[in-house]
């Protein structure tokens, strides 16, 4: 019976999105003043007719080939391939501005099954539809506070969007320590030391949980602070949280990062992210800090971004009340990813990456890995439209060592 209950509140909310989707559809077909926009602009821009709000309907979609060879240990070649294809990205956005153009919002739904993952008894049983739902006020001067769920402000390579990535998909450094999407409100500002130089604040109080929770706040809370420095000034396009230098700065762009982040009480095995730590008193709760230093380097076409992770925990090996291990551990350690590419004339782009990954052995049990990775991404309409590839080679000390590669289309309408 909870099956079908379960499977009747997810056809609810599929319902719900064909909705969504036939409005964007009609609606502005009533209207003489909302002409459809050029291609990568949205489906449709609407604007009320007392210009009092606005709203931008966009979809995209990332469909992904890969397949992957573990290597023998004893050098006796490839083991069989495993193969995937699956439509890794859907989504569906709206964004604007209500009342005032100092009031914007953005809602970002996931469709494809990635997306809506994670399903659990503290998301109602419901599948995880909404990746953001978050208003901003700029309220005086340069502050700005935002209220709802979005990504808290942790390293570069998670806030870049899925769709402006410079290689298929985001590194393992990221993978193992980011802190994603939160729900609570961030305050951010920023100034100006000289004509050039830029520096931004952003603070963050969210619920500590992730995304979609439902069942109220589970342990503490989470605290998240971040200081970007731009000494040569602001990169075109907002070119700092995008990959690939497609403005190809005339002049070198800089910026330098640094996150802190700690998660009070936390009851998941990744700060926000992971599994849920339980015991015989019900959820385990400990302290995880998380601390990110990142940069991003833009000049002619050649593009940067480096980054370095660590985190620790107060005690990150889950127990019962009798100090009996649950099984259950933090991933804590640290990683360094570095990248970089350069984008040829033709919009052909060349690019590699070197990620470590190095988690406290004693803690997870796991040993150090390197991946290396090179990438080729054509783009035919900037970010909007392009065909990215790219192959890996995974090393790991002590264990298997593999290699996978990769083919995607990005489709931005």
């Amino acid at each position: 019976m909870v099956l079908c209950s379960d499977k009747n509140h997810y056809f609810v909310k599929l319902k719900t999105i064909a909705l969504w989707a036939l409005l964007a559809i009609t609606f502005p077909l009533m209207s003489q003043e909302n002409p459809s926009p050029t291609f990568g602009k949205g489906l449709f821009n609407l604007v009320g007719k007392d210009s009092t709000w606005t709203m931008k309907i966009a979809m995209r979609m990332q469909v992904l080939s890969a397949v992957s060879w573990d290597i023998k240990a004893d050098g006796g070649g490839l083991v069989d391939p495993q193969q995937n294809f699956l439509v890794r990205r859907a989504r569906l956005k709206f964004d604007g501005f209500a009342y005032s153009p100092k009031l914007k919002y953005k809602i970002e739904l996931g469709m494809s099954n990635r997306d809506i993952s994670g399903v659990s008894q503290f998301t109602s049983g419901a599948p995880r539809l909404i990746l953001d739902g978050v208003v901003m006020w700029n309220f005086y001067e340069n502050f700005e506070l935002w209220a709802g769920q979005t990504k808290l402000p942790g390293n570069i390579e998670r806030v870049i969007s899925s769709g402006n990535l410079q290689m298929v998909d985001r590194s393992l450094l990221n993978g193992n320590f980011n802190i994603d999407r939160d729900v609570g409100i961030q305050l951010r500002h920023h100034f100006n030391l000289t004509n050039k130089f830029m520096v931004r604040e952003k603070l963050a109080l969210s619920q500590g949980e992730g995304r979609n929770v439902s069942i109220g706040n589970l342990g503490g809370h989470q605290y998240t602070a971040r200081l970007e420095l731009l000494p040569f000034g602001k990169f075109e396009g907002n070119g700092d949280y995008i990959g690939s230098d497609l403005e190809r700065e005339q002049k070198p762009k800089l910026m330098l990062s640094a996150t802190y982040d700690s998660n009070k009480d936390a009851v998941r095995t990744g700060s926000n992210l992971g599994s849920y730590m339980f015991n015989d008193e019900g959820l385990y709760m400990t302290n995880i800090n998380t601390f990110f230093l990142d940069a991003m380097f833009k000049y002619r076409g050649f593009s940067f971004m480096g980054e370095y992770a660590n985190r620790d925990a107060d005690d990150p090996i889950a127990k019962n009340s009798d100090g009996t291990e649950t099984g259950d551990i933090v991933q804590i350690g640290d990683g360094i990813n570095l990248q970089a590419g350069y984008l040829l004339p033709n919009n052909l782009e060349i690019s590699g990456r070197f990620t470590n990954i190095k988690l406290n052995e004693v803690v997870t049990g796991s040993n150090p890995e390197t991946q290396y990775t090179v990438g080729l991404s054509k783009y035919i309409v900037g970010h909007k439209l392009k065909v990215q590839t790219d192959l890996s080679y995974l090393s790991v000390d002590g264990g298997t060592d593999e290699f996978m590669y990769r083919l995607q289309m990005e489709v931005h309408f």
